[in-house]
């Protein structure tokens, strides 16, 4: 959030949103951290953003206007013209037959309300204030289709493989995207977008043009140019004037010539936090108290793209503060954090998850996030530094959170030190939000639930009448009726009796019946709940988990 922390400082003091002593502690964190007061102040939860939206506003005389709860869609974007909404970074809010609400993140422009006034001559001109990023995502609706831009920049013959790349990359950004696949065809490269962990394709181009673009895509991850029979892994970074976003670059060879994956890592994901995270009241209060911990082991599960990794930084953002020291190792490092000491596991220098624990904990930080634990000596280092006075956060791969017990146990650690370490188990996964543009509800009374419902679920819906949600489709979301991913969990703290169970060399089915009587619920169970409030869909929800079978 790029605000001035001058601004910041005398906004929130002069309202009294936060106290002056709020204000020092982030001056002092900033300066560790280099980020802006206004990151630091969210992040630790002192303020939300809606507060600190009203108090911008108040700060310029003009309302705020809250873009992520009232996204305006195509129609209403596309009252203004491209090129005004652009240069003034304003997007029409609300209309009325009298009146026009524009918001933009500078309501103090002198030109805006000349400019203004000449668009909208019939009506009265109203001018909020939003946050520049909300703006910019509601400047999605002006895109046009990748195809017809890359026609346009194949009939120019100028740039031809910069161009088309950064359409796709800008693409890429503006949808949020996780990552882009190039798939090279007998005739055409389709080109496709990973987006709330679903593939759709983005447009197609013809199969001429992408020897050039393959090889400026080498060259700016520093590949070899002339390898075209093995797989390459490389990095590089996209610098443009609305963003800066993080790359890493897979090629593999296929029949048809070579097929490119590009992650993306980019601000959005970055500036997550502990808040977005979707947890339950219960689920955050037990959370916050095991990582305020001295010392102990916090394990995450979930298979690859469940969003662990991006789970552990939320809570390190929660945890970076001046006076802990903070050490990662990961393979590979994904979001760069100030404040933080983070390694990269290299095994042409032979810096292993095992090799480069055990240098850190020579250097004894308060807090050790592992990347991910994969083999028995890993673990056994990732446990004795957790005994000897560490926070240690990791991923691990297993089902759910009942299981990664047998699993660590069959990797032969000693259950003495599993049960002494071990202080919170997490299992998640990803299931797509409902696009709040499109929602809509669905009454359903008993005789449907028994056509619409699967049996094994029906249970779980009780009463008359029951409400569920859906998204119909539109410009916002892609016509998907999804927008955004969310987690759903389960948790297992590790009680005394966790701990007693741990002994005895316990199956998954006696590590749950414990955990359930503590008050521990599913994967399923969880996502039950988002489901009923409206977050997602049920079908959604039965893609990623099942019922419990008890």
């Amino acid at each position: 959030m790029q605000i001035d922390d001058k601004k910041i400082k005398k906004v929130l003091l002069d309202g009294n949103y936060v106290t002056a002593d709020d204000i020092t502690k982030a001056e002092a964190a900033t300066k560790i951290t280099q980020g802006s007061i206004a990151d630091w102040l969210l992040t630790s939860e002192i303020i939300n953003k809606d507060l600190l939206g009203q108090a911008l506003a108040e700060a310029d005389k003009v309302n705020y206007s809250d873009l992520n709860t009232y996204k305006p869609n195509q129609e209403q974007v596309r009252l203004l013209p491209e090129d005004i909404a652009k240069q003034f970074h304003a997007v029409v809010f609300r209309q009325t037959d009298k009146e026009i609400v524009i918001t933009t993140d500078n309501p103090t422009q002198d030109e805006l309300s000349k400019k203004l006034k000449t668009i909208f001559k019939d009506k009265k001109i109203v001018i909020t204030f939003s946050f520049t990023e909300d703006i910019e995502d509601a400047f999605i609706h002006y895109l046009k289709t990748l195809d017809t831009r890359f026609s346009e920049i194949i009939k120019q013959q100028k740039r031809i493989a910069p161009e088309l790349i950064e359409q796709i990359i800008d693409d890429a950004v503006a949808y949020r995207a996780s990552d882009v696949h190039l798939e090279p065809q007998e005739k055409e490269v389709i080109v496709r977008f990973r987006i709330d962990g679903v593939m759709q394709e983005a447009g197609r181009i013809p199969k001429e043009y992408y020897g050039n673009i393959l090889n400026r895509i080498k060259v700016q991850a520093q590949l070899p140019i002339d390898e075209h029979f093995s797989a390459q892994d490389g990095a590089a970074r996209q610098v443009r004037e609305k963003y800066t976003v993080d790359m890493r670059i897979s090629i593999l060879p296929t029949l048809n010539g070579e097929k490119v994956v590009i992650r993306l890592l980019s601000s959005y994901v970055r500036s997550f936090s502990f808040s977005d995270l979707g947890l339950s009241q219960h689920d955050q209060d037990l959370l916050l108290k095991a990582i305020n911990k001295p010392f102990g082991m916090i394990l995450v599960t979930g298979p690859t793209g469940s969003g662990k990794t991006t789970s552990l930084y939320a809570l390190l953002k929660l945890l970076n503060t001046p006076d802990v020291n903070i050490t990662t190792i990961e393979d590979p490092v994904e979001y760069k954090m100030a404040g933080v000491n983070q390694i990269q596991v290299n095994t042409q220098t032979n810096l292993t998850f095992a090799k480069g624990l055990r240098s850190i904990v020579r250097q004894d930080p308060d807090i050790i996030l592992v990347g991910e634990i994969r083999d028995q000596e890993t673990a056994e280092t990732a446990i004795n530094a957790a005994l000897t006075g560490h926070l240690l956060l990791s991923t691990f791969h297993a089902n759910d959170a009942a299981t990664a017990i047998p699993r660590l146990l069959d990797m032969d650690i000693e259950p003495f030190l599993l049960s002494s370490t071990l202080v919170v188990l997490i299992a998640q996964r990803l299931v797509r939000k409902i696009c709040d543009q499109c929602r809509y509800s669905i009454s359903v009374n008993k005789e449907e639930v028994k056509k619409t419902i699967p049996a094994d679920v029906q249970k779980y819906f009780t009463g008359k009448h029951i409400v569920l949600y859906k998204g119909k489709g539109c410009s916002g979301c892609g016509n998907t009726g999804f927008r955004g991913r969310t987690a759903i969990y389960e948790f297992i703290e590790v009680t005394p009796d966790i701990q007693d169970l741990i002994l005895q060399h316990p199956s998954t089915a006696q590590i749950w019946k414990v955990a359930r009587k503590q008050g521990s619920v599913t994967l399923f169970e969880d996502g039950l709940e988002k489901v009923k409030s409206g977050v997602t869909t049920l079908d959604e929800l039965l893609r990623m988990a099942e019922p419990p079978k008890f």
